[in-house]
């Protein structure tokens, strides 16, 4: 524990950000995974479940919660997912 005021601050101040950080990174799967279940119902509950996962990847990016190209890289993976489940071939 420091005895220091100022690192004891510090110690406070990262423990407040890493449970908004837990509690970020927890929507951000939850939504994610609410696609994925949404992809055995219609096309119109998973394309707004992919919008809502979309728009909190994006705000995680934006919050430097993730990393911008993880970021990019799972709206891609997602949406490859939605159109090979809801478009027709032929």
């Amino acid at each position: 524990m420091p005895n220091i005021k100022s690192a004891i601050k510090r110690v406070e101040l990262g423990k407040a950000r890493m449970i908004k950080n837990a509690a970020a990174k927890s929507y951000l799967r939850t939504t994610i995974r609410r696609f994925e279940e949404s992809i055995t119902t219609d096309s119109e509950t998973a394309a707004l479940a992919l919008k809502k996962a979309t728009r909190a990847l994006d705000r995680a990016a934006s919050k430097g919660l993730i990393h911008k190209n993880m970021s990019a890289r799972k709206k891609s993976r997602l949406t490859s997912r939605f159109r090979k489940h809801f478009t027709q071939v032929g």
